[in-house]
């Protein structure tokens, strides 16, 4: 099935739990960087959610999967408006009784921007891995180990399994302030966190955000 993002179209799989009722709470599951929505944890985290009586909704996101756009061209701002137009989608589904937010990586953070845009939809935020550090290190001049001048941002930026991204992603990255979105959104929330991550530390997972206070931690609401 496509979901129509103003003429883009973005692959999406639905599933509801197979003991379920008529009604029940839908997670809208997104995947991360060059990720994609058949990725193995992706369905496992999905099959667990349905398990557990709650249906979900996968998504590749622009430039990703199946879904329309190049990679290249992909930026957090663009994947925000596709989380926004999923919601409006799953609003409209007859059956669900509540949202919830699930992300792995960029699409940790997406789903953290999302739900603090959507408070008032959102009834609780599962963030798997967060990349929230994006922001901040391309203010730094950093992506994903890739180094650059911040102030002067090429038009090509590194290369990820051979594919490249445009500069307009690292501009789009530095103006996003995480610690205002976490600030925003008062719901439950659930950092999912792997003790042996080595791309992003469990420690990047907790605090919300370099430069802050220690120990405020994004769990506080779970």
């Amino acid at each position: 099935m496509y979901i129509i993002d103003d003429g883009l179209r973005l692959d999406a799989v639905l599933e509801r739990p197979e003991n379920g009722g008529e009604r029940c709470p839908l997670v809208i599951v997104i995947h991360g960087f060059t990720g994609y929505k058949e990725e193995r944890h992706i369905v496992a985290v999905s099959k667990a959610f349905n398990e557990l009586g709650f249906a979900t909704l996968r998504v590749d996101m622009y430039g990703h999967g199946h879904s329309d756009g190049e990679f290249r061209r992909h930026t957090l701002y663009k994947w925000l408006t596709n989380a926004l137009t999923v919601m409006d989608y799953a609003r409209g589904l007859d059956f669900v009784t509540d949202i919830y937010l699930c992300g792995h990586s960029q699409g940790g953070l997406l789903v953290m921007l999302a739900a603090a845009m959507e408070r008032d939809v959102v009834k609780g935020l599962i963030p798997l891995s967060p990349a929230w550090m994006i922001p901040e290190y391309a203010r730094k001049g950093e992506l994903l180990g890739q180094r650059f001048d911040p102030d002067h941002i090429p038009d090509t930026l590194g290369a990820w399994d051979d594919r490249q991204l445009d500069g307009n992603y690292a501009r789009v990255a530095q103006t996003i302030r995480v610690e205002d979105a976490i600030e925003r959104y008062d719901g439950p929330v659930l950092v999912v966190h792997g003790d042996q991550d080595e791309a992003r530390p469990p420690g990047q997972g907790d605090r919300r955000g370099e430069g802050l206070d220690e120990g405020q931690d994004l769990r506080r609401r779970t």
